[in-house]
């Protein structure tokens, strides 16, 4: 059984939630966000980086920066920008995108599920990362940015989710990449009861992005847990803020890949070194996008190549079988020799909503080699999970992005 609640949302007032929305905390490098929030007092992600608030020189874990971050939540409390809802309920986020529409629901699942693979995972964190959202969701006592989940389709949440979108939006509005962003409010105690039974129901529930977000959220919440001598299981912090999609309404760019050198071959050695395991074809100077799974685009000296993986490195394994395993397996590590994608830096990632122009100018900057992949698919992601199985960093990169600042979890 899945427990996910309806809660009471800290929220941004009508006329300023187009002001506060802002992407989440992680795609941003601390000099975009910087850029990013200059003008824009309002913009959430002033609390969700507030290194931001601070020279450059400044630690980006001081304590000061985390004091900050409460700082200003309260700030936009105490001003109304932010304001408290009365009574628990769900809400319903609809995101718009090139005409495309997910729509999903907003409550709160249980840390225990997360602690029992009810909830499900396919991707490994790393501690230092979950080290600093546990001291931002400490800090401001609040879950700042929402998990994103995914489930199995259920024709019966498809009905209730159509039947609360029929009611005019509490929210509406436009994001300055062109993202329309709607949210309803689900207060009526019959429909949230007949939401909160379909969720029940559903035989289990995915992380799709934010395992960070999520791990920290636990470990927050189990904290508190620690420190309650009097802890009932019932209080706001045994609960993590998220919204739920189905997957068939979601899309998943790809995650594309640039690396440092050719690890000291020439780029003959290189070339028959790959040739190996894939086919290379010379496509030109255009950029190179796979169109189906198994084909990677390489950048590399201005000219753009297919390679296609050849059978005997392909693999009907849920791990091994995905695109990222068999570039890893097959190239990255054994020829360019990056043994640990998420710990060198010769490798870095680029999210497909950025475009394989980039890919480009990154190879003619700072890197040397591109690879523009396949994306993976939403059933690969759930069947990784359901195998208890983790994928290789950077295996996805969903869009549109949900935004922080709408929905926010006091705890």
């Amino acid at each position: 059984m899945t427990v996910i609640k309806p809660f009471a949302a800290l929220r941004p007032q009508q006329r300023v939630v187009h002001l506060v929305a802002a992407l989440p905390y992680d795609v941003y490098s601390r000099e975009e966000a910087r850029h990013e929030v200059e003008g824009k007092p309002l913009s959430f992600l002033n609390i969700d980086r507030p290194e931001t608030q601070f020279a450059p020189e400044i630690d980006l874990y001081a304590d000061c920066v985390y004091e900050k971050a409460a700082e200003l939540l309260q700030a936009r409390k105490e001003d109304k920008t932010l304001i408290q809802e009365e009574t628990p309920c769900y809400y319903l986020y609809a995101l718009t995108m090139n005409g495309r529409t997910q729509t999903g629901i907003a409550g709160c699942f249980a840390i225990d599920d997360y602690l029992s693979s009810v909830i499900k995972k396919h991707e490994k964190t790393r501690a230092e990362k979950e080290a600093d959202r546990i001291r931002h969701v400490s800090a401001c006592s609040a879950q700042t940015g929402p998990i994103f989940l995914a489930c199995r389709s259920s024709e019966t949440l498809r009905r209730l989710i159509d039947a609360g979108t029929k009611q005019a939006p509490l929210y509406d509005f436009c994001s300055e990449d062109g993202i329309r962003h709607r949210v309803w409010k689900i207060e009526a105690d019959g429909s949230k009861m007949a939401i909160q039974k379909a969720l029940e129901e559903l035989p289990a529930v995915y992380i799709a992005d934010g395992h960070h977000r999520a791990a920290s959220a636990v470990k927050a919440g189990l904290q508190k847990r620690a420190q309650n001598p009097h802890h009932t299981g019932e209080e706001e912090y045994n609960f993590v803020l998220s919204v739920l999609f189905p997957e068939e309404e979601l899309r998943i760019l790809p995650y594309h890949r640039v690396v440092k050198d050719l690890n000291g071959l020439t780029a003959a050695q290189f070339f028959d070194a790959v040739s190996a395991s894939f086919v290379i074809r010379q496509t030109g100077k255009e950029p190179y996008e796979p169109s189906e799974k198994g084909t990677f685009g390489m950048y590399l000296d201005g000219m753009w190549y297919c390679l296609a993986a050849k059978k005997e490195i392909r693999s009907d394994d849920p791990v091994e079988g995905l695109d990222v395993s068999i570039l890893q397996n097959n190239l990255l590590a054994p020829i360019l020799g990056i043994g640990d994608p998420r710990t060198d830096r010769r490798i870095d990632f680029v999210g497909g909503i950025r475009g394989v122009r980039e890919l480009e100018r990154r190879a003619q900057t700072d890197m040397k080699l591109a690879f523009s992949m396949y994306p993976t698919s939403i059933s690969e992601l759930l069947a990784v999970a359901d195998a208890g199985r983790l994928m290789p960093p950077k295996s996805t990169w969903f869009e549109p992005k949900l935004r922080s600042g709408i929905l926010i979890h006091e705890i």
